[in-house]
């Protein structure tokens, strides 16, 4: 008979942008999973993968079979609606991600263009499906998400070094900004450079509320070189956020953003298609017109992106937040307990995957008359099958997550 509740070792990627050695939590947490081995301290450690995208994919821990292929023989695990809908996967890409400079400046297509793309070009993207997806700080998260409101990106637009960019008699309207996004985009290097000194060399008060624009572009330079048409984009067209552990963004399909410093619980459906123009070598961006053309402008402003989180009724003690974003391929649970306290997680209709992200405590399933023990670590993932009550408790404190779909 199949476990609905097995351990899973998960994978590490070890992009340039990711933290080094030991200050990576996405690298600490892999590593607490026997047969990971140790975080070494001249790599770089940026995302630890859970789930069935065959890119990074998880195994059964104690006998390394493909989480995919024991969902393939026992699909029962994943609940009916999620059978129906999605196959016998899990339909959505959890990661840790750890960085210390700024990822590449981004959009993932949405569904019809992400069918368009894979038809034409399987290699780059490797799937039909678009990769709307949500972001929690697990500390101090530094990022760029979505569109400036239309007004304050046209008041940083008036400045001398950018008022020739654009067009005149012209309503200031998502059309121009989207015509906008394309001409920073294809500057020349050393027209970029050109304007960011010349930015940098105004007063900050010239800047209104986005007086961190010259300190910004400078911070950027320094990563990315003073000819990354990225630097332009991010500091004067999007939302500059930081946010405190616990807070979270949602990123819709075809959102403009780039993720610039800290470490997070990322989510999102289960797609690895991406299109990058900036913060990234020349030879790795790609095609402007593509990009500009798939840019939705949702969130158009720093509130609309910042996703809130509420107690959930899946939590019996009222220990666990959920973050539910607007799309239907997951939500996510998080679960706190402090010395000594215990939740109750009631049982959910399809699969969810449950890892420790800080402290340490014990899992508890029934299965009949018996009830069965796990070991919660941090760093530790655990598959958890449909219709499957959960008991957390902790003699020392406890933070948990555990995305899910129904």
């Amino acid at each position: 008979m199949a476990e609905p509740v097995v351990q899973l070792r998960c994978g590490v990627k070890n992009d340039p942008w990711g933290k080094n050695g030991k200050d990576s939590l996405a690298g600490q947490l892999w590593s607490k999973t026997e047969g990971n081995g140790d975080v070494q301290d001249n790599q770089t450690y940026s995302e630890m993968w859970m789930g069935t995208y065959p890119t990074v994919p998880s195994r059964i821990l104690s006998t390394g079979e493909l989480l995919s292929e024991y969902l393939k023989k026992n699909q029962q695990l994943v609940g009916k609606s999620c059978l129906d809908k999605y196959g016998p996967e899990i339909p959505f890409l959890p990661k840790i991600l750890s960085f210390s400079k700024a990822l590449p400046l981004q959009v993932h297509p949405d569904k019809s263009l992400s069918e368009k793309l894979h038809a034409e070009n399987p290699s780059q993207f490797g799937d039909p499906n678009h990769k709307p997806e949500i972001a929690v700080a697990l500390s101090n998260f530094e990022l760029f998400a979505g569109f400036k409101p239309l007004s304050d990106i046209e008041a940083i637009m008036k400045l001398k070094p950018l008022e020739q960019l654009v067009p005149s008699n012209q309503p200031f309207d998502d059309d121009l900004l989207r015509e906008l996004c394309k001409t920073l985009l294809t500057l020349p290097p050393i027209v970029v450079s050109e304007i960011s000194k010349a930015l940098q060399d105004l007063p900050e008060s010239q800047f209104g509320k986005h007086r961190y624009i010259p300190g910004m572009l400078d911070r950027l330079r320094k990563q990315y070189t003073e000819f990354d048409n990225g630097n332009l984009v991010a500091a004067l067209l999007m939302n500059y956020m930081t946010l405190g552990p616990g807070e979270a963004v949602c990123v819709p399909a075809d959102s403009i953003h780039a993720y610039l410093c800290g470490d997070i619980v990322e989510c999102m459906a289960r797609s690895d298609n991406v299109i990058n123009t900036g913060f990234c070598p020349r030879p790795e961006r790609d095609n402007v017109d593509l990009f500009t053309r798939a840019l939705s402008f949702k969130p158009h402003g720093a509130d609309e992106a910042v996703l809130s989180r509420r107690k959930s009724a899946k939590g019996v003690n009222g220990k666990s937040d959920e973050y539910a974003p607007p799309f239907s391929e997951f939500n996510v649970l998080a679960t706190s307990l402090g010395a000594g306290e215990r939740e109750t997680q009631k049982a959910i209709s399809g699969p969810s995957l449950l890892f420790v992200t800080k402290g340490c405590g014990q899992l508890e399933v029934s299965e009949g008359k018996s009830v069965k023990s796990f070991d919660l670590r941090e760093g530790y993932v655990y598959f958890v099958g449909q219709g499957v009550s959960l008991d957390l408790s902790t003699d020392k404190g406890m933070a948990v997550y555990r995305p899910y779909a129904e």
